[in-house]
């Protein structure tokens, strides 16, 4: 293993999402324990992302979560709110990596060298491995989420402005849980606050 160049693969989900925190995993792939299916989690069944996410953690050298919340992405914006909880998911791995490849165009302020790679999460394993953690793990969250808030539907749609979302917005307003520095929730600001039931 010391001649083994330690590279994590880093991917982000929920930056889209008008409700909930963004998340962000890191992986670093073991190659003599391969795994098959790796891709872009969006183009993945759920059922599958699911499958590969477990094989992931088991055959995985390492692999952390970050995470950023909803006061965190309003306070500093959604593109450093994702940065930051990739920055938590590196600082998670209990191996630190020598290289990070990270999916986009940007790369958070890290302890080893790193490189962005747009559609990383289709062509490096890594990345696509890091992406089905991220996604599988955010999902996860927001079924938690919808046990709370239930009349937002967020275990259907994550959180992303669909058009039940956008109807629950509109006939309830935001809850604690929305994101209030993104357009559709702003515009719904004068309506009160709903809280989670006790």
């Amino acid at each position: 293993m010391t001649d083994l160049l330690l590279i994590a693969g880093v991917d982000e989900a929920g930056r889209g999402p008008l409700a909930g925190p963004v998340a962000a995993a890191a992986v670093i792939l073991d190659p003599a324990r391969p795994i098959v299916g790796l891709a872009d989690s969006k183009r993945l069944s759920a059922m599958k992302r699911e499958r590969l996410a477990g094989e992931i953690r088991d055959r995985a050298l390492a692999w952390a979560l970050g995470w950023a919340d909803v006061a965190e992405i309003d306070r500093i914006n959604i593109l450093q709110a994702s940065l930051l909880a990739m920055r938590r998911a590196v600082g998670g791995l209990a191996i630190a990596p020598e290289r990070a490849l990270i999916d986009g165009n940007r790369c958070p302020l890290l302890a080893c060298a790193c490189q962005a790679i747009v559609r990383g999460d289709a062509t490096v394993p890594a990345i696509s491995a890091a992406s089905i953690l991220a996604k599988v793990a955010r999902d996860a969250k927001m079924r938690e989420l919808h046990q709370r808030y239930p009349h937002y539907q967020f275990a259907r749609h994550k959180g992303y402005p669909t058009a039940i979302h956008l109807e629950a917005l509109r006939r309830y307003g935001p809850c604690a849980e929305h994101r209030r520095s993104f357009a559709p929730v702003a515009a719904l600001q004068q309506l009160a606050l709903v809280e989670a039931p006790a």
